[in-house]
């Protein structure tokens, strides 16, 4: 069952949105949690179309644990909401979707699209460039370049007639990504951690995460919530300054290393900021920050993506005492 993240509305079909009003939906996480068989916590899908993605690596550097989504299939996180999209989509009769990222969610929905025998369009930015484009071409999807601002684009996608896939709205999307605190919370023998750094644009993967373990937590498996700590750029910073009460005039032009953080206007703000009242915290990073991570984590043999370094930038800049779980959700190796 979904419902209305904001009024309670229950979804009817495939919208997007409430209809009520207008608010996002999400997956109402009411059934039992089940250890030693995590995909079976995600009772509506019937037939994973897998690329062999979660179970990914966590290691433990100078204290810290390092979360290493970087090696999913596709190179970052979003593997984990994608499989769980599309699984359910294609188990709905979806054959032709559309989705509006030049980046990494773009590149992971057109490889589990794909996978699943759909057709697959993504429509990006006129200027969007880089390996995440071509990555998102080589896996066979059809990249559209749209002129104008990022909303145009988005826009664009859910007017495309294809169904829109839209990573922010689909409430499947952020659902699959509960997986992650499920593997946390394993590789620290059922225990969750105290703190656990997550990079934050749209919010999907706080909002996840933050489901994820309240699962765990409702059904008895952990013991406390870890505070989450989402991290946020100097350019990108509208979560953390709506969560800290401060004004917020975002650049004409983001420019920031981290080009993976760029949501400025985020739809999900509302639901991100709550969580973090109710057990987070929000902490934003400089360029300068960012790049002396992202060099440091590169020292350990991690390399990641400048907006997977802004947690460990986060990190050295605080003070934070019992275990760390540190997010790396995107490979470097696509920025380099």
């Amino acid at each position: 069952m979904e419902v209305c993240m904001r009024c309670g509305t229950r979804r009817e079909g495939l919208e997007l949105k409430c209809k009520n009003c207008n608010g996002p939906f999400k997956v109402v996480v009411d059934f039992p949690f089940i250890k030693n068989r995590l995909k079976d916590n995600f009772p509506y899908i019937n037939e994973w179309i897998t690329l062999g993605e979660f179970n990914t690596p966590m290691i433990k550097k100078k204290g810290v644990w390092f979360k290493l989504d970087s090696l999913n299939p596709t190179g970052s996180y979003k593997d984990r909401g994608s499989v769980t999209m599309i699984s359910y989509l294609r188990e709905k009769g979806i054959r032709r979707i559309s989705e509006d990222s030049s980046g990494n969610a773009g590149a992971s929905i057109a490889a589990y699209g794909i996978s699943a025998g759909m057709e697959v369009e993504i429509y990006v930015p006129e200027n969007a460039k880089g390996i995440k484009v071509k990555q998102i071409e080589l896996y066979g999807a059809k990249c559209i370049k749209v002129k104008g601002t990022r909303e145009e684009v988005s826009k664009a996608a859910e007017r495309s007639g294809s169904y829109y896939a839209s990573h922010v709205f689909q409430p499947q999307f952020r659902d699959g990504i509960r997986s992650l605190s499920y593997e946390i919370a394993r590789e620290m023998n059922w225990k969750g951690p105290d703190y656990v750094f997550v990079p934050v644009s749209a919010a999907t993967l706080l909002l996840g995460v933050h489901e994820g373990f309240n699962h765990m937590l409702r059904e008895g498996v952990i013991e406390k919530l870890p505070k989450i700590i989402a991290v946020q750029t100097e350019q990108v910073k509208p979560i953390c300054s709506e969560l800290k009460g401060e004004k917020y005039d975002p650049p004409k032009t983001l420019s920031s290393v981290a080009d993976a953080l760029i949501s400025t206007n985020p739809v999900l703000l509302r639901e991100a900021v709550n969580v973090l009242k109710d057990s987070g915290d929000c902490v934003v990073v400089s360029d300068e920050e960012i790049i002396k991570a992202h060099k440091e984590l590169a020292r350990m043999g991690i390399i990641a993506e400048y907006s997977s370094a802004t947690v460990y930038a986060a990190y050295i800049k605080g003070k934070y005492e019992g275990e760390v779980v540190l997010h790396i959700s995107g490979n470097g190796l696509k920025t380099l």
